[in-house]
């Protein structure tokens, strides 16, 4: 687990491993695509959309022991009034399953001790690009490469209330050559634009070639605060 116990059971944010929750998605995906695989599925994990996928990534995480909470609003969000306005982010982890503090709330006996502040979570934006569909090959691939996930960047380094976080980037290409090529790509863009993103924690795995893929690439990059 990257997240480590402290002294007096205080956890130390900067004990976040980006590895280990690489490595969470990668056992997690990989399990999936084998269920699918014994099944004789009709289509594999590249025919999910974003949304789609999210529930695979939630148990991938479960499955190794994260606390999982979806769509969580921004810290600086919360100022709102109503829960429904404001912007959300797809996926924020705590150890050991604990649960997330509520500080909008005001707090009571009954609060979870061991519940884990929003800045020493770690948020994560997801998101999902296949060069090959049900509809054959996708025309938007670049640009749903190039252009949301530098939105999401953007977006994380920017809220005040977060220190850990990262932007996860699950591609489905045809083979491991494409997949470097354009992710090497995507990063260089990246930093031309200043955008304070890390190095990558990069899984591969191949995938029964149902639609054109057959390499599922995971890649998680640190986003940094400017």
């Amino acid at each position: 687990m990257g997240y480590m116990l402290g002294a007096a059971r205080e956890y130390d944010p900067l004990m976040w491993s980006v590895a280990d929750v690489a490595d969470a998605l990668e056992a997690g995906f990989t399990r999936e695509d084998a269920r699918l695989r014994e099944e004789q599925a009709v289509y594999g994990l590249d025919a999910l959309d974003e949304l789609d996928l999210h529930p695979v990534i939630a148990r991938a995480f479960e499955g190794a022991a994260y606390g999982v909470f979806r769509e969580q609003r921004y810290p600086a969000d919360r100022r709102m009034t109503r829960e429904s306005e404001g912007e959300r982010c797809d996926f924020v982890l705590t150890p050991d399953g604990r649960p997330l503090a509520v500080p909008a709330q005001e707090p009571t006996l009954f609060d979870p001790p061991d519940a884990v502040g929003l800045d020493q979570a770690f948020w994560l934006e997801v998101k999902v690009v296949a060069q090959f569909t049900t509809n054959g090959p996708n025309r938007n691939y670049s640009s749903q490469l190039l252009g949301a996930v530098q939105s999401d960047v953007g977006k994380l380094s920017r809220e005040m209330g977060i220190i850990h976080c990262g932007v996860l980037v699950v591609l489905f290409t045809q083979d491991q050559r494409i997949a470097e090529h354009d992710l090497a790509a995507w990063l260089a863009r990246c930093l031309d634009r200043r955008l304070p993103i890390g190095s990558p924690s990069t899984r591969e795995f191949t995938i029964t070639d149902r639609l054109g893929n057959g390499v599922c690439v995971i890649a998680l990059y640190p986003v940094h605060h400017r």
